[in-house]
């Protein structure tokens, strides 16, 4: 969503109506920290999301993993070879 300069001008004159001149000032602050709260909490998500989704843990269980099913696939491949 792209704002252009005068849709910003008609919601500072809207606000400025509302709010009045001397709650202005506060009512920025009070968003801008909130703003900068909600960048803060999704960057601690997307932290977290990048460490619980590390290749390198998908490998090592992939390789937990795969050691039994190989061992299991040995007799089952054999059985196949021998019937063929």
């Amino acid at each position: 969503m792209n704002l252009g300069m005068s849709e910003i001008l008609i919601i500072l004159l809207i606000a400025l109506l509302l709010f009045g001149p001397r709650k202005l000032p506060e009512l920025g602050r009070s968003l801008g920290q909130s703003i900068r709260e909600f960048q803060r909490g999704a960057k601690n998500i997307r932290e977290e999301f990048e460490k619980a989704t590390d290749v390198k843990e998908f490998k090592e269980i992939k390789e937990e993993l795969g050691k039994p099913l190989e061992e299991f696939k040995k007799p089952l491949e054999a059985r196949e070879e021998s019937k063929s």
